[in-house]
């Protein structure tokens, strides 16, 4: 039997390679509107980042998300983030 591929993706924050399902992914909808999808199931283009808050204040810092969306995130996108984030822990 062939052993089963697991998707890996890089976190924005630290830039660790890991497993897709041990990572949130950040949900940028056609309106521009960005959310936490726990899920991984959401509709938009997504970037990943650890499950710690360290790896989204490493995102914020090293604009991982603007690199990622190509485009630029307002600092209240990362506060709505960060409550979500701590919400949901």
């Amino acid at each position: 039997m062939k052993a089963k591929k697991i998707p890996l993706r890089k976190c924005t924050g630290c830039g660790e390679m890991k497993d897709k399902r041990e990572m949130i992914r950040i949900v940028r909808d056609s309106e521009g509107n960005f959310s936490l999808d726990f899920t991984g199931k959401k509709a938009g283009r997504g970037a990943y980042i650890c499950k710690n808050i360290d790896c989204l204040t490493q995102a914020e810092k090293n604009k991982g998300l603007e690199r990622s969306y190509k485009t630029s995130v307002d600092k209240e996108i990362y506060n709505q983030l960060r409550k979500e984030f701590e919400a949901n822990e």
